[in-house]
């Protein structure tokens, strides 16, 4: 069925900032047999995008549907073979698409940060999506895919992995409009039923089968300042380290535990040796833990939000494309050995780098079928698009390296 549809690829919400940036992206990067269609609210923001895409788009597809129009959006869902969303914060806007979606058997990507709503679309979508065929695929852009796809390709070259740990060297970026907003939504939610601050604070959250997960202890997410003798560096917490390593969690539980079941993971950010390396981590804990706190609290919400960016806001056109990041994701197997893969990009994390991310997803969702994985339902960039998405990264210029680091001990 999919086969035949009109159009490979929708990309919805393609005129806010992240989703111009990859119709952009999609224009250089797709090919001229690919059929790609630009989806938003307005048609007269959609036909003044494709006539700035140059001649490749000219012939785009237009598709005027609101996030909460649901015969729009099963229309648009049964035209394409996959979709790519921008259009967030999603607990609020997305239900309506992935359920579309699920139903038409349509692929799906977006770029959500939101355990909540994946946990809701797990929840209401999965069995759907498993009878359809739909890949329903969240995180398809900073987060999660260095972290998911980044941990596969370690677990692929070095098999059983216990000790895992995302550390990301250096990184330049803007701070997202969408992810201020969706952090404003999980904490009003948060505010107003604390039975969900069960589910945000699980480190197995997003888990297919939350029972039958390993008992390892304490995984929760680092919050202060810790310094590794290893690496030689200070650790503080990584922003999104909440979001990214449940997704990679809930890889390893979609694979049948095949990481190991005494994988363990987590992220954090190296900020140096000594005092001022401490000093460092300390201060970034403190700022972020003031930063969730402030937007707690009104008055404290009231100044916070003057200052920081709406949804929609992006960073000037020199922080896209001169932003970075360089992370390495250490671990270790069962028999000692140390393996290391390393993961780089150009661009601002949230907007150039993830436009990349979220553009090739999308066409490796619409066109590499036979290479996917063979599995439907709501999944993660690593158990829906695995070595084909890395693959596709690295020949669009994105770094995903393994290596062994030393030999075992003894």
């Amino acid at each position: 069925m999919a086969a035949a549809r009109e159009l490979d690829l929708v990309l919805f919400g393609a005129t806010g900032f992240v989703g111009r940036l990859t119709a952009e992206y999609l224009a250089a990067a797709a090919g001229d047999e690919v059929r790609v269609g630009l989806a938003g609210r307005s048609r007269e923001k959609l036909e003044r995008l494709r006539a700035q895409l140059g001649e490749r788009a000219s012939q785009w597809g237009l598709i005027v549907a609101e996030c909460h129009d649901t015969a729009a959006l099963k229309d648009m869902a049964g035209r394409a073979r996959a979709i790519a969303t921008t259009v967030g914060p999603y607990r609020k806007y997305g239900i309506a698409l992935v359920e579309a979606c699920a139903s038409a058997g349509t692929h799906y990507a977006d770029l959500t940060g939101e355990p909540l709503f994946m946990r809701e679309t797990i929840d209401r979508c999965d069995a759907a999506a498993k009878e359809s065929g739909a890949r329903i695929v969240h995180t398809c852009g900073f987060d999660s895919v260095p972290s998911d796809i980044g941990v596969l390709l370690a677990h692929e070259a070095a098999g059983e992995l216990e000790a895992t740990t995302l550390v990301v060297r250096r990184m330049k970026g803007g701070v997202s409009g969408g992810t201020v907003d969706s952090l404003r939504g999980q904490i009003d939610e948060l505010r107003a039923d604390r039975s969900l601050l069960k589910i945000v604070g699980d480190p197995y959250a997003l888990s297919p089968d939350r029972a039958a997960e390993p008992e390892l202890g304490s995984e929760a997410d680092l919050r202060g300042a810790e310094y590794s003798n290893e690496l030689q560096t200070w650790f503080g917490p990584f922003v999104m380290a909440p979001v990214n390593t449940r997704v990679v969690r809930r890889s390893n539980a979609l694979q049948e535990w095949d990481y190991g079941r005494r994988f363990r993971y987590r992220e954090v950010m190296a900020l140096g040796d000594g005092a001022g390396g401490r000093l460092r981590a300390l201060g970034l804990a403190g700022g972020l833990g003031a930063l969730i706190a402030g937007m707690a609290v009104p008055p404290c919400r009231f100044v916070l939000d003057r200052v920081l960016p709406d949804p929609g806001q992006g960073p000037k056109e020199q922080m896209v494309r001169g932003g970075f990041y360089d992370i390495e994701i250490h671990t270790r197997t069962p028999t000692g050995e140390r393996w290391m893969c390393h993961v780089a990009a150009q661009g601002d994390p949230g907007y150039g780098a993830t436009s990349v991310i979220l553009g090739e997803s999308a066409l490796c969702l619409a066109l590499d079928g036979e290479r996917l994985p063979r599995r439907a339902g709501v999944l993660t960039p690593a158990t829906a698009m695995g070595s084909a998405l890395a693959d596709r990264l690295r020949a669009a210029g994105q770094t995903f390296d393994v290596a062994p680091v030393d030999a075992p001990p003894g």
